[in-house]
């Protein structure tokens, strides 16, 4: 595997304890942390590029990191899950795009 994805990897599980920190200090709850991640996904597949030139694997790719975050932050206790538990909710939940039959 390629070390800067295992870079990813740990980072992704740090914003996401991040995330559980500022909800167990009250200082967001998970349902604005949740509504904030969503409209970053929004933006994100909003950029002409995305939806023009790029394939749902590369738009799945580029939601992969919102997506994996939206999945820790609706977990109890996102520390006792795995990176690999986490994306495969990822895999098992996400949708298809428009212009896929």
């Amino acid at each position: 595997m390629n070390t800067a994805n295992l870079q990813l990897e740990g980072l992704f599980l740090a914003v996401a304890a991040f995330h559980r920190a500022i909800v167990d200090k009250g200082l967001l709850t998970a349902e604005e942390i949740d509504k904030a991640l969503h409209s970053a996904e929004v933006q994100a597949m909003g950029d002409d590029r995305v939806e023009d030139e790029m394939s749902p694997a590369n738009r799945d790719a580029i939601c992969f990191p919102i997506r994996l975050l939206r999945v820790a932050n609706r977990t109890q206790d996102p520390a006792r899950q795995s990176f690999s538990e986490l994306a495969k909710t990822v895999g098992r939940t996400k949708q298809s795009y428009n212009d896929q039959a």
